[in-house]
C-alpha cells in the first residue's frame, strides 16, 4: 500500500464513490496512519513512525479524500494535524519526524504547500454551507 495512491480520485481518474477508491482510502487509515499523520507506505515490520517521517503531502491528500466522501469532520482533523506540521516561517518539508517534531527532507516542499493550499480552500467552501455527514457542522 501507498498513501499516493489517494491522489488518482483526488484528480478524477477515478469516481469517488468507485470502490476501489474507498478501500484505497480505508487501507490507508489502517494501515498508513498513526495519530492522523500519514506515512507513505510500510518498509517493514518495524513501527511506521521507525522507518520514516509522516509524509506531509499524503496526510493532506488524506485529508482531500476525507472531503470528498463528505465526511468534513475527519477532513478537518486530518488538514489540521499536517497544517501545525511546518516549521517556524510555516514552510513545509516533505516529511515530519513526529517523536522528534522535526521537518525532514526536502524543504521547501513545493507539492505539499499546493496541496495545501488546494485543501485549506476547499475546506474553506466547506465551512460556508455549513453541512457535515458526522453532525451539525463547524464555522
Amino acid at each position: 500500500m501507498d498513501a499516493a495512491l489517494l491522489l488518482p480520485a483526488l484528480r478524477g481518474a477515478l469516481p469517488a464513490e468507485d470502490p476501489r477508491t474507498l478501500v484505497t482510502l480505508r487501507a490507508v487509515r489502517t494501515d498508513l496512519a498513526r495519530d492522523h499523520f500519514v506515512y507513505r507506505l510500510r518498509h517493514d515490520r518495524r513501527p511506521l513512525e521507525d522507518a520514516e517521517g509522516a509524509f506531509l503531502l499524503c496526510g493532506v491528500a488524506l485529508a482531500t479524500a476525507e472531503h470528498q466522501q463528505h465526511d468534513d469532520v475527519e477532513a478537518v482533523r486530518w488538514f489540521e494535524r499536517d497544517r501545525a506540521a511546518c516549521g517556524p516561517p510555516g514552510l513545509y518539508a516533505e516529511e515530519f519526524d513526529v517523536a522528534q517534531r522535526q521537518l525532514r527532507g526536502n524543504l521547501p516542499q513545493a507539492f505539499v504547500h499546493a496541496l495545501m493550499l488546494e485543501t485549506a480552500a476547499r475546506l474553506g467552501r466547506t465551512g460556508k454551507r455549513g453541512g457535515t455527514r458526522r453532525g451539525a457542522g463547524w464555522r
